[in-house]
């Protein structure tokens, strides 16, 4: 006979039901379950596959067309008269749309409409809110799922298989994943002693959260509202002016997943304006951020500024640069270094958090790493993302393309450094800059403490014997600690370069590039200068937009004061 136990739950309304253990297999009654979830397929888009030809057919429609982008407030269009205009990277004469940018009051009736939605749409139960999102994950699987990735093709000059694991599958993972780990935080529930029931009511946060996103990572950018809004918290989103084609795809996809009017409105506009207007409000709730590490010490300081204003403590909420690693030791295998290097570094031209921009290769290895990784960056392809034989595409813009080219330039002026493959800059049709590797024998070279956000890798060689304080300068040789990747086949030796590089990196890989973190299987995130380490892709992030309710009720009320004490 099977053995059963009665177990409580609640639904975010504060009705419990009970389910029933058999064995190991938990059977509900009328708990609302969200759907079984795994990771999106991946698509390959190999040459002339159905996939790859419709995907290029999505382009084509796309790059023929003028794509008007308002500014969504309470569901309607609002549109200014300082316009801006999207084009593509890799060919900057070609204007794919136009966007409005909003002045101080627009962006505060975005605020003031994200508030006025929040009563109703926290009121619906937790799984009507989650269904907005799963639906919106299918719509992404399916009808969209080529024109997000034209479109974050097209606006932000990813090839086919980086806009593919970026804003169709990892942006489908971040909706589904959330609905269910908001399902297992609705789970959690107090015990209850006799006479007494006790219940935790998970709040959104009071007020509106400001979702402020970045250019490299569309699913970055739908996830930073989505996340608060599926929990009942309203947002006001303001996206990357350099990500603004695929923001208003993701609208478009929120609008017909079914989405109440105003509970996330997106605005485009300039940070200095946006941050007068919405960082001083008395109802700011909190900041979902992605960026610049500058740009979010200022948001964090600015919040401390105006904190007595404040109806309640901000969240705040950031993953920032990087300066991130990969440390070999002599017991590596040579080829899955140069790997590594040459995939971490430059895929998305290096325009990621998590890109490998600083290596420490070993002496003993370093002839064969080198003729590896220069081998190989020599066979990339560069061009449009429209041809799919390209491996790397454009910078995002020309202040970008600047940047970068003046490290290179240094890079090129020093004693201390030589560039081995790459260096070429040319922003003549798009802003090209070729994969660039330098060695440098100095470990505080410039281009090995600062963060570039291009394609350029930079190399310090150290001496076999010097294994010990080169794990030191690679820990200390940084601000940032987002992530970093160590190889080595002697396992004292993996264990042990894990415990001396434990803080430096909040993402730590083994034998494996430092990049492409999966959600539910890599939460995302680092500390030190590289943010506050709450986890994208886990209930983490989650419980930082909710504010728990502790409820005790008490069945038959005491009705004499004194306790049994008193005799």
């Amino acid at each position: 006979m099977t053995m059963s136990t009665a177990v409580v739950l609640t639904t975010s309304g504060g009705v419990f039901l009970s389910e029933t253990l058999f064995g190991d297999i938990m059977i509900s009654a009328n708990i609302p379950q969200t759907p079984a979830v795994s990771n999106e397929p991946i698509n390959e888009y190999r040459p002339g596959s159905d996939e790859t030809i419709a995907l290029q057919k999505a382009m084509d429609e796309m790059a023929n067309q003028h794509t008007d982008i308002p500014n969504i407030i309470n569901g309607k269009a609002v549109k200014t008269d300082n316009k801006a205009e999207v084009t593509m990277p890799h060919n900057h004469q070609h204007v794919l749309g136009t966007y409005y940018k909003a002045d101080k009051a627009i962006l505060n009736l975005a605020a003031d409409a994200a508030v006025k939605a929040q009563g109703d749409w926290e009121r619906l139960p937790w799984q009507s809110r989650a269904a907005v999102f799963l639906k919106a994950a299918d719509l992404l699987a399916g009808p969209y799922r080529n024109i997000i990735n034209a479109a974050t093709m097209h606006g932000q000059s990813k090839n086919a298989f980086q806009a593919e694991i970026d804003s169709a599958c990892e942006l489908i993972d971040f909706l589904r994943f959330n609905a269910e780990f908001y399902e297992g935080i609705m789970a959690e529930q107090p015990e209850s002693s006799p006479g007494v029931w006790n219940q935790l009511d998970w709040r959104p946060l009071e007020g509106f959260i400001l979702a402020i996103t970045p250019f490299n990572f569309t699913a970055i950018a739908g996830n930073l509202p989505a996340a608060p809004a599926m929990l009942g918290n309203t947002v006001v989103w303001k996206p990357s002016g350099t990500q603004m084609l695929s923001a208003h795809v993701i609208m478009q996809v929120f609008k017909e997943a079914g989405l109440p009017d105003g509970v996330i409105n997106m605005v485009a506009a300039d940070g200095p304006v946006a941050g007068e207007a919405l960082l001083t409000r008395p109802d700011l709730a909190g900041v979902h951020f992605t960026g610049s590490t500058g740009t979010f010490r200022h948001i964090y300081k600015e919040i401390g500024n105006n904190i007595n204003n404040y109806r309640s403590y901000p969240r705040i909420v950031g993953e920032t640069g990087g300066k991130d690693f990969i440390f070999a030791h002599s017991s590596a295998n040579p080829v899955a270094v140069a790997t590594a290097l040459s995939r971490g570094a430059f895929e998305f031209q290096g325009q990621k958090c998590s890109a490998a921009s600083r290596a420490y290769l070993p002496e003993s290895l370093w002839s064969d790493i080198k003729t590896q990784l220069v081998k190989d960056v020599e066979s990339f392809n560069m061009g449009s993302t429209r041809d799919f034989g390209n491996f790397i595409n454009a910078v995002i813009d020309e202040p970008a393309f600047d940047k970068i080219k003046s490290y290179i330039d240094h890079a090129k002026q020093a004693d201390d450094a030589e560039i081995i493959v790459g260096g070429g800059c040319d922003k003549s049709t798009g802003y090209f800059i070729e994969p660039t590797v330098i060695v440098t024998k100095d470990p505080g070279f410039k281009t090995m403490e600062e963060e570039i956000f291009g394609p350029v890798l930079t190399i310090y060689v150290y001496q076999d014997d010097d294994f010990e304080e080169t794990l030191t300068l690679c820990d200390e040789g940084s601000m940032y600690a987002l992530t970093g990747g160590i190889f080595a086949r002697d396992r004292y030796v993996i264990n042990h370069m894990a415990d001396r590089l434990r803080h430096a990196a909040g993402n730590f890989y083994i034998n494996d590039k430092p990049t492409g973190a999966v959600v539910g299987q890599q939460p995302f995130g680092g500390g030190r200068a590289s943010g506050t380490n709450d986890k994208a892709g886990s209930a983490l992030n989650l419980y930082r937009w909710l504010s728990p309710r502790t409820i005790k009720e008490t069945f038959v009320p005491p009705t004499d004061y004194r306790y049994p004490f008193l005799g």
